[in-house]
């Protein structure tokens, strides 16, 4: 990947391709659709609450597959002598909080990993969910290489991401790609333990407004409320929805709705899943470090996904490597709480912090062709 990325906000608006011109046409309802009332929220809104979609056979097991890279990592730490106990007496809700005491950025350390678990491709792929995403972008259905396991335990800022459009961390390649998100909590998800919020119909224009880098002491983009407000024409008074969202249930939203979670306040780790397709002959926007997974294809009714390609390539070895030109890579990577990525390549860097404290203003000149 060049070390030159181009700036995050090119101006251009792309209305057409996430609003009801860009909802495909369904002549055949199939098992799990949703209704037509749901599909018009979901382009006329830019997301769509749906409280009950998966059983308990179908996401029970992603718990048990959380509390085994739980496990995983609690012996990565304590044979390395990095916290004092495994913890096992405590368990989903506490675990992950207990070691993160002990090793501040613990939470960090399993958010970045890229492990998929079965649980998590069974998901992803589930055949219902797929008739969904049908609905909103047609028979040919790739999985996005971007997905994640957020581990939001109590009052942590590192869990707390800030309003941001998902765009804000893909190349610029993309904005005229719909990628719808699922949302999944993996309990009961309400505004105390920390769900999401969007920014009504700030989709509507099809604009990736300018975000900066990065919040807080996190490595995450940030798009603030009078910016929505003036490129987005976002009313922060009125336009913003809390989204809580039941254990079996998904928040649907597109690339481009504004959306933050809220900070975590109950002493319970908020366990979540975000899972993203898009059409497989689309650009991703993921800076060529990994590519699209196909899922269906109406070509072929019998399809089976192959998951070996995508397993074989680890996004977060890429997202470390695209940035080695200036930020080299840590010593004991295994155990390193920090995050970087080529979207810092994208934004101006208003806030220094452990993620980019190695960025100086020649490297900016050089990523932008400016200083910032």
């Amino acid at each position: 990947m060049p070390s030159t990325v181009p700036h995050g906000y090119t101006g251009e608006t792309f209305p057409d391709y996430f609003n009801s011109n860009a909802r495909p046409k369904i002549t055949t309802q199939k098992l799990g659709q949703l209704s037509d009332d749901e599909i018009k929220q979901f382009f006329e809104d830019g997301y769509v609450i749906v409280e009950k979609f998966f059983n308990r056979d179908e996401i029970d097991p992603c718990r048990d597959a959380v509390n085994e890279l739980v496990e995983e990592l609690a012996q990565k730490l304590y044979n390395t002598k990095r916290i004092k106990s495994l913890y096992r007496e405590l368990g989903f809700f506490e675990r992950l909080t207990a070691i993160e005491k002990d090793f501040p950025g613990a939470n960090i350390l399993l958010h970045k990993g890229d492990q998929l678990a079965q649980a998590f491709k069974d998901l992803w792929s589930n055949e219902r969910m797929l008739n969904v995403v049908e609905q909103l972008i047609g028979p040919e259905i790739a999985g996005h290489p971007v997905w994640n396991l957020r581990t939001k335990t109590p009052q942590n800022e590192a869990t707390t991401v800030p309003w941001h459009q998902d765009c804000g961390y893909l190349n610029v390649d993309c904005y005229k790609t719909l990628q719808p998100t699922a949302w999944i909590p993996l309990l009961d998800a309400n505004e105390k333990n920390g769900c999401m919020q969007v920014a009504n119909k700030g989709h509507k224009k099809g604009l990736v407004a300018p975000h900066q880098c990065c919040y807080g002491g996190t490595w995450y983009v940030m798009l603030e409320e009078q910016e929505m407000m003036k490129t987005l024409d976002v009313d922060v008074d009125k336009d913003i929805i809390t989204c809580p969202v039941p254990y079996g249930g998904m928040l649907l939203l597109n690339n481009l709705i504004p959306h933050r979670s809220l900070p975590n306040m109950t002493k319970q780790i908020r366990w979540s899943l975000d899972l993203r397709w898009q059409r497989p002959d689309e650009p991703a926007g993921f800076y060529g470090m990994k590519e699209p997974l196909l899922m269906r294809t109406g070509k072929d009714p019998n399809f089976k996904i192959d998951w070996t390609p995508f397993d074989n390539v680890d996004r977060r070895e890429k997202q470390r490597e695209a940035v080695k030109d200036v930020l080299p890579l840590p010593d004991d990577p295994e155990f390193d709480t920090t995050i970087q990525g080529p979207w810092m390549k994208k934004w101006d860097i208003v806030h220094m912090n452990q993620h980019t404290s190695k960025l100086t203003e020649d490297v900016f000149s050089s990523w932008h062709g400016h200083k910032s």
